[in-house]
C-alpha cells in the first residue's frame, strides 16, 4: 500500500507527529533518533532518517528552547570580522561552543561602544544562553542591559579590576615589555605609532609611555596616533608622517603588525636600513612577522587560547557552575627577531 502523504500544517513545516506516521512508529521516536540516536535501532534509525531527508524536516529550535528554557545559542560580540587577531579568537570560542551544542550569533561593532549596544539589544531578543564580549569600553546602556538580562558573560581581551569574569591579557604590560627590549638594545629616540586607538591600542601606549619614563626618556614627538582603521597602508603613511615630524627617531613600536609591516615595505621603499637605521617593533606575531624580510620583532598574543578558555568559562557558568578563577590573565610572549 502506498505510504501517505504527510499533512501540511498550519505553518507549513513537517512535523515529528507526521515523520512518525509515515514510519510507523511514535513520535517520541523520532525525536529520539534527533536527540539521541544510539537508543534507537539502527534499522529504524535509518528509516527515519530516510524520511526525515526525503521530507527537508527542520527541527523547531524555537519550540524546542521553549521546551528546555535555553535557546541553545550564545551572542559572541567583537570589534572586527576581518581583522585576523578576532578570527582567531572566533576559532576558539566555536571549538569549545559548537561542541557543547550551542550556535554563536556573531556581531561585529565595528570599534563602535554605540554600535555594540545596538547589536546587543537585538540578540537579547533572542534570549541567548550567554554572552562573550570584547573588552570592557562598553556605554552605560550596555552595561545596564548587561546587568539587568541576568545572562551569564564573559569578557575577552582584556584583564580589569571589576568583579566580572575575563580572559585576556595586560595590555599595558606588553606594551612595557617590548619598549623595555627596544631600550636595552640601546635605542633611545623611541617612537610609537597607533592606529583605532581602541582601548587595547591605548593601553599599549601607556605601557611605552611608561618604559620611557622609568628610563628617564621622553619622546612626545615621536607619537604618531591616527583614530582610522589599521592597515599596512596606513603603517606606510605613518613612517612617512613620522619621518617629517621626528627624523631621529631610531626606533618604532607600531601598535600591530599590519602597520609594522608597513613601516617595512616603506623602509624598503625609501631605502631606509632596518634595523641599521630604524629598528621596528609590532604587536600580536601575525604569520607574516616570521617571514618578511627583514623578520619582524613582535608581542605573540594568545588569541585562539582567549577565546577557547573565554567559551570554556561561560560553558561552567550556563551550566549553573562557578569558575576559579574568574579571571584568567593567559600572557603574552616577546618575539624577538631581525628587525630590532
Amino acid at each position: 500500500m502506498a505510504s501517505r502523504k504527510p499533512r501540511p500544517t498550519q505553518s507549513g513545516r513537517v512535523t515529528l507527529s507526521e515523520i512518525a506516521e509515515r514510519v510507523g512508529t511514535s513520535s517520541i521516536t523520532v525525536s529520539r533518533v534527533l536527540n539521541a540516536p544510539h537508543l534507537v535501532s539502527e534499522e529504524l534509525r535509518t528509516q527515519i532518517e530516510s524520511v526525515i531527508a526525503e521530507l527537508g524536516y527542520m527541527p523547531n529550535r524555537a519550540a524546542r528552547a521553549l521546551a528546555r528554557a535555553r535557546s541553545e545559542s550564545v551572542a559572541v560580540l567583537i570589534p572586527s570580522l576581518s581583522n585576523t587577531v578576532f578570527t582567531q579568537l572566533l576559532e576558539g570560542v566555536r571549538d569549545v561552543l559548537h561542541a557543547a551544542g550551542y550556535r554563536t550569533l556573531i556581531g561585529d561593532t565595528r570599534y563602535s561602544p554605540e554600535e555594540e549596544e545596538s547589536l546587543l539589544r537585538a540578540y537579547l531578543e533572542h534570549s541567548p544562553d550567554g554572552i562573550l564580549i570584547t573588552g570592557f569600553d562598553q556605554t552605560n546602556a550596555t552595561r545596564d542591559l548587561l546587568q539587568r538580562s541576568r545572562v551569564p558573560v564573559v569578557h575577552m581581551m582584556e584583564m580589569t579590576d571589576a568583579d566580572m569574569y575575563s580572559v585576556g591579557l595586560e595590555q599595558f604590560d606588553a606594551g612595557l615589555a617590548i619598549t623595555r627590549h627596544l631600550l636595552e638594545r640601546g635605542y633611545r629616540s623611541i617612537g610609537f605609532l597607533g592606529a583605532q586607538l581602541d582601548p587595547r591600542v591605548m593601553e599599549r601606549l601607556a605601557g611605552y609611555r611608561a618604559a620611557l619614563h622609568e628610563a628617564g626618556l621622553n619622546y612626545p614627538v615621536g607619537e604618531i596616533l591616527d583614530p582610522t582603521p589599521s592597515s599596512i597602508g596606513l603603517g606606510a603613511t605613518l613612517l612617512g608622517r613620522l619621518l617629517e615630524q621626528a627624523p631621529h627617531t631610531d626606533a618604532l613600536f607600531c601598535c600591530n603588525d599590519d602597520l609594522a609591516l608597513g613601516v617595512l615595505f616603506e623602509c624598503q621603499r625609501r631605502g631606509i636600513p632596518v634595523p641599521g637605521k630604524l629598528a621596528v617593533a609590532g604587536f600580536n606575531d601575525l604569520a607574516a612577522a616570521a617571514w618578511v624580510h627583514p623578520t619582524l620583532t613582535t608581542v605573540a598574543t594568545p588569541r585562539y587560547e582567549i577565546g577557547h578558555t573565554a567559551a570554556s568559562m561561560l560553558l561552567q557558568l550556563m551550566n549553573g557552575e562557578t569558575p576559579v578563577p574568574a579571571k584568567k590573565d593567559v600572557g603574552f610572549s616577546l618575539i624577538v627577531r631581525e628587525s630590532t
